[in-house]
């Protein structure tokens, strides 16, 4: 869906301005900008379902002076690919697709952090299954999401039991695959995320054998098309968005029933399971500049991928990395 505003709309408006200095202090960092023409900008975003677009609706933040496009995605590393193809502008995504983004040489630009909850991520057995520990899924079939969270907080529970890939029998599935593999029962685990948990857990198919709480940093990043931010009017409006998504998530963080009732007929998840969702994450989507820790932390998620062969020696993330929103965005 395209998404425009008045012509006549200002960058900031005076109840945003208001509104977003009091979360974000919104109006500050993008005063610095020049008066920039984002009439003529059009951003194209990858969003998953149920977030950025339903947030901003709800929130009635999507009052945007430029034009916005969203699409559809269920996964970061396939919004990473995107950017790459010059089919979208902005998008985010974890660590891990970020670095097997840079270590591909794909044209993605990192211009700002999320930070995020870690709580929506976990390895799952069936609910009848007499697995109690990785240990136990030696030899097994092991779903998982390639390039993604799963993927990566797979590799390390294994590796808290000795253990690595070779020691199961991996499955790489998409989302939707994955969802039909454990209801099927032709998985005997499968390390996954979001709403996919609690919907299995809901209808009895799928137990948490272990949560990945402890092993994610939480940050996720935003990437951005490098072709447009050499452009003043793209990061204004790029800046913008950020901020407005930030404001929401803000806005929503403090009435997660209002999340829910907004989230549940989008991803047609029952409104208890989502609050549920909601409630269990331990700690709200913050927006920010990206820090030199924040490379270091992706680094080792890196190392981590290079140590079990799936990436070469050598992977730096440091270019990945770009300042390019630095002066729009909150430190």
């Amino acid at each position: 869906m395209t998404v425009r505003a008045h012509p006549a709309s200002p960058l900031i408006t005076r109840r945003h301005a208001l509104g977003l200095a009091a979360g974000l202090a919104l109006a500050t960092p993008l005063r610095r900008a020049r008066a920039a023409d984002t009439e003529s900008v059009t951003l194209r975003v990858a969003a998953f379902r149920g977030m950025d677009q339903t947030l901003l609706a709800e929130t009635g933040l999507n009052d945007f002076p430029y034009r916005v496009a969203f699409s559809e995605f269920n996964s970061g590393n396939l919004i990473a690919q995107a950017i790459n193809a010059d089919a979208i502008d902005l998008g985010m995504w974890s660590e891990i697709p970020m670095v097997f983004a840079a270590s591909a040489g794909a044209r993605v630009a990192v211009v700002a952090t999320m930070d995020g909850p870690t709580t929506d991520q976990a390895l799952l057995v069936p609910t009848g299954s007499p697995a109690q520990s990785v240990a136990d899924l030696r030899g097994r079939r092991v779903g998982y999401i390639k390039a993604t969270t799963a993927h990566y907080f797979l590799l390390k529970m294994l590796a808290q039991h000795g253990m690595g890939m070779a020691d199961i029998k991996p499955v790489a599935l998409g989302m939707s695959d994955g969802l039909t593999a454990m209801k099927s029962g032709s998985l005997d685990a499968w390390a996954t995320y979001g709403y996919a948990i609690q919907t299995l857990e809901a209808d009895k198919t799928a137990r948490i054998l272990q949560s990945a709480a402890d092993i994610l940093s939480g940050h996720y990043f935003i990437g951005a098309n490098p072709r447009g931010l050499a452009g003043a009017d793209f990061r204004a409006a790029a800046a913008d968005y950020l901020h407005r998504l930030g404001k929401a998530y803000a806005i929503l963080t403090a009435d997660k029933p209002r999340w829910a009732r907004a989230v549940a007929p989008v991803i047609k998840v029952p409104e208890p399971l989502v609050l549920a969702y909601l409630q269990s994450q331990n700690r709200p989507y913050t927006p920010r500049a990206w820090r030199p820790d924040d490379i270091a932390s992706a680094q080792s998620v890196a190392d981590t991928f290079i140590q079990a062969g799936v990436l070469p020696a050598g992977t730096s993330l440091q270019p990945v990395f770009s300042t390019a929103l630095a002066p729009l965005l909150p430190a």
